[in-house]
């Protein structure tokens, strides 16, 4: 059916993370004349927000910059919610998209229901099993599945888990995670304009010769006992006089003063400012081994063939872990400092991983995502 007038979609994000997984979709929706997006964020995060949205070439049609320091998890979700509202009353459109489990996504969607606008859920499905971890992603996402009107599961798994939990098989389609997508599109601009990542370069002059280890570590869950004995992990790591460590340090005080109190002044320990995005894709290749308790990592690294050792308990992506590209290892100091080792001294193990099938996605995802949407609105049209 010819649509007289594109269909307004209101994409909806606030943080890097998201920023990242949805610029392939607001590119693809861009390409598609039956649709119009039209981006709002939150700024949840803004600078790392910022700096994607730089890259990508994204200038939001509304900016709620409603970040403020140590803000409460409940006053944002208030602010949040009134605010995406209020977009939502200005801008009427025909759908709304919100991508994986932050506060932006769970009250834009819930925003976008009180309106009783239909909701697209792109990464749906993930599931730990365990409201705790992560938290509170965990309990956003299944808030969100509750209201969904198209779940863009990343995989078959993410898809079964959405059917035990009685959403309809219909409304359920398997496209692959956009950040491949992302990952496929910043690797090619890297390639064609080296100087995107010439920030490293120090780094990589300093660490030549090492066995390059990147690190990341900012899950709430971890607050606490989790982040210092993974600072004490990584500390012992630094001992081996064959590798060095590149540690992206992320803004919130929790993280920084137990990293910079234990690691600060080490000689292969580089922690630095948090990096932009072709920067962070650089240190994935640079990277032999990935040590992360963050999601998209865990979905990264395995399309560049780089093994990621998870300082979670649990994980909402076992496929990684049923393929073999992660492995969970907690935030037991000795096991993470045990497993790492194995890696690095146990070739045939190291390869066991690098070598196996990322379950990911094929840089595709966003094309299948936007014509689903497209057919959608064809439907109802």
């Amino acid at each position: 059916m010819t649509i007289a007038h594109p269909a307004r979609i209101l994409v909806i994000f606030g943080t890097r993370p998201e920023a990242i997984k949805l610029f392939p979709v607001i590119a693809a929706l861009r390409a598609d004349p039956r649709l119009e997006p039209v981006v709002c964020v939150s700024a949840q995060h803004r600078g790392m927000l910022d700096q994607v949205l730089e890259i990508a070439g994204i200038v939001p049609d509304h900016d709620l910059n409603l970040m403020q320091p140590g803000q409460s998890l409940d006053g944002l979700t208030a602010a949040l919610l009134t605010g995406l509202g209020a977009v939502m009353d200005t801008v009427r459109p025909a759908r709304v998209i919100v991508q994986g489990d932050t506060a932006t996504a769970m009250a834009g969607a819930l925003a976008a229901y009180y309106r009783k606008l239909p909701v697209d859920h792109v990464e749906a499905g993930l599931r730990s099993g365990d409201i705790q971890h992560p938290w509170p992603e965990e309990v956003n996402r299944k808030i969100i599945g509750t209201m969904a009107s198209l779940h863009f599961a990343p995989t078959a798994t993410a898809a079964a888990a959405l059917h035990r939990e009685n959403v309809d098989p219909a409304r359920v389609h398997v496209t692959g995670n956009t950040v491949i997508d992302a990952l496929h599109w910043v690797t090619a601009r890297i390639a064609a304009e080296p100087g995107l990542v010439a920030g490293l370069a120090a780094l990589e002059q300093r660490f030549a010769g090492k066995r390059i280890i990147g690190v990341t570590s900012h899950r709430r869950e971890n607050f606490g006992g989790g982040l210092e004995a993974i600072a004490r992990a990584v500390r012992r790591i630094a001992a081996r006089d064959d590798v060095a460590l590149i540690f992206p340090v992320h803004p919130n005080p929790n993280v920084r003063a137990v990293m910079d109190g234990a690691l600060a002044g080490l000689d292969n320990v580089a922690l630095v400012e948090p990096l932009d995005y072709p920067h962070f894709a650089r240190l994935l290749g640079l990277a032999e081994i990935m040590l992360t308790d963050s999601g998209g990592v865990q979905e990264e690294a395995p399309a560049l063939g780089k093994p990621v050792l998870v300082m979670r308990e649990t994980t909402e992506r076992p496929e990684g872990v049923a393929a073999g590209t992660a492995r969970l290892v907690g935030t037991d100091e000795d096991r993470i400092v045990t497993e790492l080792f194995t890696l690095l001294d146990d070739k045939a193990a190291y390869e066991a991983m690098a070598r196996a099938h990322n379950p990911f996605g094929d840089g595709q995802s966003s094309a299948r995502i936007v014509e689903l949407i497209a057919n959608e609105v064809g439907q109802q049209a």
